[in-house]
């Protein structure tokens, strides 16, 4: 009978953020400074089909925005999860809710904004100059790197979250 041999050890950590992120806006200008940046000093590479790929890059990302209904004595009765790919959908979609009168009247109540329970989630794809590809995944509560294998990596990457005023 064969045996399982280990091949890697792809290892994740979590910082939890003792302030969740204020907004999209901010959360967009931390995701883009790590890329502008490149904060962990990832370098590019040629993918198998030829393709030159940035160091860093957006992997995954997606945002949900969150619309109560509030009737007139003030209590919710309704409320709309609106989940989308990008920013510009996240926005145009609450926006959408939020001026939906056939919406509002079938809920029974006025539209208004949750921004405390919407979420926020963007995850980079990173090729350390090692060859070793990992992901960091940001919320609006956490930073998590995930499919690293040297601990210099997390290092790396623990040092300059601690410059970061937004992710204490």
């Amino acid at each position: 009978m064969a045996d399982f041999v280990q091949k890697t050890v792809n290892k994740s950590a979590v910082r939890d953020i003792s302030v969740p992120i204020a907004d999209v806006t901010s959360f967009n200008n931390l995701i883009q400074m790590v890329i502008d940046d490149n904060s962990f000093g990832c370098v590019a590479y040629t993918d198998r089909d030829g393709v030159e790929v940035p160091g860093i890059v957006r992997n995954r990302e997606h945002y949900t925005a969150k619309v109560n209904f509030v009737n007139g004595a003030g209590k919710r009765v309704g409320t709309v999860s609106l989940q989308s790919p990008s920013i510009a959908a996240f926005e145009a979609n609450a926006a959408e809710a939020l001026a939906n009168a056939g919406l509002a009247t079938a809920m029974g109540g006025t539209a208004v904004r949750d921004f405390g329970r919407e979420t926020y989630y963007a995850q980079l794809k990173c090729h350390d100059p090692s060859g070793d590809d990992y992901y960091v995944t940001f919320t609006r509560k956490t930073v998590r790197i995930s499919s690293y294998q040297d601990d210099a990596i997390r290092n790396k990457i623990e040092a300059w979250a601690d410059l970061i005023p937004a992710l204490e």
